[in-house]
């Protein structure tokens, strides 16, 4: 088993990252509360609540099961969730669970935030996306008809635990979707990373257990190691967005049902590569490489045609436009990063037409 810190003071925890670590959900969790709310959604339920449920059979579980999709990230299940935890009785002693992907952790999070003005929280995160990125660093939100994650808030969890046996279960273009956000963090931070994953390409399409605990292990190392220095996004943490801008543009315009998270990450990460490359903050080899690896993993290099005028729509609805300026994420080189918001309408409309 591999543990990864992630140092927060006194709202520190671990990541806990091994195969079969749901059976030992007593021991990782020792301070688990007595009454445990557990959200999840039926397809991740079917497959893994009994084994949570067998492992915490000491304590009193009540399951809640979403609907499965990111339209569902919403305020009416945001309300439903709190209705169902008054109803059954929960106060502020409880803890809430979630076992699913991205979708289930950042609703369960926001609920735990507000409930009672917080109550206890776990990750079990079952996607690899999840695994990698939304469970770890305490980012938890709901979407809007306007926007994706625009109502949320910072919000730790207690702790994360992540069995790489629910991997099993991802169909291809889950599994896959996930390896984007894994190759971001070779972009931004780690460019000895970057090389790794070109060099064991083959082995992660091919869901290796050996490849994917280290890189599981990096991506949590590397996330962990940003969110230390800088929880609430005011510096450093704006480099995991990368991709991000451009990516949440091309779930909000196809309503959050045709692209997955990673495919729309996988294609404005490509931009956002082919922005650096055209204002020579990346050379054409380094683009190549990203492009290369993409498509290697079978993901989206190319994002859907959308007028100039509705990119810009979308992302000005952005978390992160200032004084009504979109900052974008630009790699420099490999390995490094930096947030922007000094590119014309002219740069951005012929990456946008070369890239879509």
């Amino acid at each position: 088993m591999t543990n990864v810190h992630v140092e927060l003071g006194e709202r520190s925890y671990h990541i806990h990252i091994a195969a079969d670590n749901l059976r030992q959900l007593k021991t990782l969790l020792p301070d688990l509360n007595k009454n445990v709310f557990v959200l999840s959604n039926p397809t991740v339920a079917k497959h893994y609540f009994a084994q949570v449920e067998e492992a915490l059979v000491e304590h009193h579980l009540v399951l809640f099961e979403m609907d499965d999709g990111e339209q569902y990230k919403s305020l009416s299940s945001f309300e439903a969730i709190t209705n169902k935890l008054i109803a059954e009785g929960f106060s502020r002693d409880c803890a809430i669970v979630a076992l699913g992907g991205g979708v289930v952790g950042d609703l369960a999070g926001f609920v735990a935030a507000t409930y009672h003005r917080g109550v206890d929280f776990y990750q079990i995160p079952t996607t690899l996306l999840s695994q990698v990125d939304s469970s770890v660093g305490g980012k938890t939100a709901i979407n809007h008809p306007q926007g994706k994650n625009l109502i949320g808030a910072f919000y730790q969890p207690k702790a994360v635990v992540i069995d790489l046996n629910c991997l099993a279960t991802l169909t291809e273009r889950d599994y896959r979707s996930g390896l984007a956000e894994i190759v971001k963090y070779g972009i931004i931070y780690d460019a000895d990373f970057f090389q790794w994953l070109e060099q064991h390409a083959d082995a992660l399409s091919k869901r290796s257990e050996s490849a994917l605990q280290y890189a599981i292990q990096r991506s949590c190392e590397i996330k962990a190691e940003i969110v230390a220095k800088d929880e609430r996004e005011s510096g450093i943490r704006a480099w995991l967005n990368l991709g991000h801008t451009f990516g949440h543009a091309i779930e909000a315009a196809t309503e959050y049902g045709d692209w997955t998270h990673g495919e729309a990450v996988a294609a404005g990460t490509i931009i956002a590569s082919k922005l650096s490359e055209k204002t020579q903050r990346m050379s054409s080899s380094d683009f190549r490489r990203v492009l290369n690896l993409m498509s290697t993993l079978q993901l989206p290099t190319q994002a859907p045609n959308m007028a100039f005028a509705d990119w810009l729509s979308y992302m000005k609805r952005d978390k992160k436009v200032k004084d009504n300026r979109i900052n974008f994420v630009l790699p420099l080189g490999l390995g490094k990063a930096e947030v922007t918001n000094n590119l014309t309408d002219e740069e951005l409309a012929a990456v946008l037409t070369e890239c879509c």
